[in-house]
């Protein structure tokens, strides 16, 4: 064999090499983090503020309110940032169940590492991602506590600047036209880094700047032509070329509504009670209340043409579950009172402008005081159920040529729900968009969202045949729930768990209180559900399941509202002692379902015209005002 000249002088000992060592090391990771502002969801108490997770001392920590799911913490880098190293060091309350984040803007959020088994200590995750934020976000405690992190540690370098724009919108259009008004919407631009925002134009003015791919222009003249052009900007000022040109007129008048409250137009089911009395009386009492209501409850804050419905006791001030009853009370209550279109419009513009960082066609599910959503910006079914109702409702009352299409909103809302918000195994609906195949919530429901007469307005609107099944397997769940775990009252608990499999209340706290199992601070409002379709179509188990309630809760007071408790554990033991229109008025609804309670339903509404609203409590005057609006005959299904 042939040897090379440097092989035979390295043989003979006249030519040495040097011996092969390891490459050249990589570059170290640069830990950015440290020092930069940070917040969160809640925090367990003082001394445990966010911060305290990145000021590189291991004896400090944040910790997140406790038995409490989802929460987050969310680190400011301060500028953009390439991001190559996550490290993460767990106190004993650690995540299960968490995504790590990153964000432009603070608003939207892309997923850089997901895991459900997470098992606490410290995680050293190699990640790629880029973002000015960078967030925990967990969904799953693998404790009974809360979250706690010793640090937090982001590691990575400033990006680079971006001189990029965005592209141009596209596909400009209007979707309903007012008098004064004309909604717009657009196709997303893309951005090499990440679109923040469009910029509005009426003939060449700027006008708006909203964050997402609606808007509605409102005080216009009527009969009159304008063009608009939107364009895209991205985080770093960049802004695109324009959008299509759209020319559009509006129209000289508007209608009123096609149902309007007080007409009866919607008979319910025979056989089926009202509280004593004339008809106009009992329709007045609901306005009362009303009028109340809007004055505690419905607000117009931030501007940017929105309404909303105030929640003081819920965790934060506006809540998907209280947009949803504004939505479909200010279209019942249309024909009462002369706002209710205007009002409706602005929660449907709040509806748009707020979609759930997971499915765009659903609102999120919290906002805070600026109105920005908050938690993650995921959906809650409990108020897409309602919203999607609402805006059925809408498009009865007043049709879809209006500022807005009612009811192309909501079959997209409802083919939404469908998809991201039922189980597709179980035919239940899950807890909320945010859920998925494989976390611990996966197989749990709250019996407060099973609205047959939802489900029913669903199939009608869409032609799916899929909501029948959805509702024939929510109704045979209540029978199944009231025959083996509460056959003496009827009663349902909170949350249901093993929906794959033997489902069963739940047995403790699962998502929210120790009474998860019991019939508390949701599950208080199915008499009321179920009652709603009882009372509007008659159907069999409906009406099997109200009266149920009804006879226990009747022999259990005496027929005395005023003995209704706050909560009952399923056997019917009382858990709190007082009064709530929350617990009392829903079973005014399943009353109206049995010939024989008519002094029962008219001792139930009298307590209810005798119970000013709380102010304090979006929840319970919420659910009053919309049993007297069913008791009185004025629920209908769209």
């Amino acid at each position: 064999m042939r040897r090379s000249v440097t092989s035979l002088l390295v043989a003979a000992g006249l030519l040495s090499l040097p011996l092969a060592g390891p490459p050249p090391a990589a570059a170290a990771d640069t830990l950015v983090s440290t020092g930069k502002p940070a917040t969160s969801s809640s925090i367990e108490a003082a001394g445990f503020e966010p911060g305290l997770s990145v000021d590189a001392d291991t004896t400090t920590r944040w910790a997140s309110a406790e038995g409490i799911d989802p929460q987050w913490l969310r680190i400011d880098l301060g500028s953009s940032h390439t991001i190559s190293r996550v490290k993460l060091n767990w106190e004993a309350a650690y995540a299960r169940t968490y995504r790590i984040q990153t964000s432009q803007d603070g608003t939207t959020w892309t997923d850089i590492h997901t895991t459900g088994t997470g098992d606490g200590a410290v995680d050293d995750l190699a990640v790629s991602g880029t973002g000015r934020y960078v967030r925990m976000y967990g969904t799953g405690r693998g404790t009974p506590y809360g979250y706690s992190l010793w640090e937090f540690e982001v590691y990575g370098s400033p990006a680079p600047a971006d001189t990029t724009a965005p592209t141009a919108p596209g596909s400009l259009r209007s979707t309903a036209t007012t008098s004064t008004s004309a909604a717009l919407a657009w196709n997303a631009a893309t951005d090499n880094v990440g679109v923040t925002g469009y910029q509005v134009f009426r003939n060449g003015t700027l006008v708006a700047s909203p964050s997402g791919t609606s808007y509605t222009d409102s005080g216009l003249s009527a009969s009159t032509a304008y063009t608009y052009t939107v364009r895209a900007r991205d985080a770093a000022g960049n802004v695109s070329a324009a959008s299509n040109a759209l020319s559009v007129t509006t129209p000289a008048t508007g209608t009123g509504p096609a149902v309007p409250f007080g007409s009866h137009l919607k008979p319910y089911a025979a056989g089926i009670l009202r509280p004593s009395g004339t008809q106009s009386v009992l329709d007045q009492k609901v306005v009362d209340l009303y009028k109340s209501w809007k004055a505690a409850f419905v607000r117009q804050n931030c501007g940017n043409g929105w309404y909303q419905i105030y929640s003081p006791d819920a965790d934060h001030p506006y809540v998907a579950e209280a947009q949803g009853y504004g939505m479909v009370i200010t279209a019942t209550m249309a024909g009462a009172d002369p706002d209710a279109k205007k009002i409706f419009d602005g929660l449907v513009k709040w509806k748009i402008d707020h979609p759930s960082s997971i499915n765009p066609n659903l609102l999120a599910a919290e906002q805070d005081v600026n109105c920005r959503s908050v938690n993650g910006g995921d959906a809650a079914t409990d108020g897409d159920m309602d919203v999607a109702y609402g805006l059925l409702l809408a498009d009865k009352q007043w049709g879809s040529a209006g500022t807005y299409n009612y009811k192309d909103l909501a079959i997209k809302h409802i083919n939404a729900i469908r998809k991201d918000e039922v189980n597709p195994a179980t035919n239940l609906l899950k807890l909320g968009d945010w859920s998925s195949s494989g976390d611990q919530y996966y197989y749990i429901s709250r019996t407060s969202d099973w609205m047959a007469d939802h489900f029913r307005a669903f199939r009608s609107a869409t032609g799916d045949t899929a909501w029948d099944t959805i509702r024939t397997a929510h109704q045979n769940r209540i029978a199944g729930l009231q025959s083996t775990y509460s056959p003496g009252t009827g009663l349902l608990p909170d949350f249901v768990v093993n929906t794959d499999t033997t489902p069963k209340p739940a047995p403790g706290q699962v998502l929210e209180d120790p009474n998860d199992g019991a019939y508390w601070w949701n599950a208080c409002r199915t008499p009321w559900r179920i009652g709603d379709d009882a009372v509007t179509s008659g159907d069999a188990a409906s009406l099997a399941a109200a009266r149920k309630l009804n006879t226990w809760i009747k022999a259990k007071t005496g027929g005395d509202p005023n003995k209704i408790a706050i909560g009952y554990r399923l056997n019917g033991t009382q858990i709190s002692a007082g009064s709530e229109a929350a617990f009392f008025a829903p079973f005014a609804v399943a009353a109206m379902t049995d010939p024989g309670s008519q002094a029962w339903l008219d001792a139930l509404w009298n307590k209810m015209v005798a119970t000013p609203v709380d102010t304090s409590s979006y929840f319970s005057a919420s659910i009053q005002l919309q049993v007297m609006i069913t008791a009185s005959g004025n629920h209908w299904v769209p």
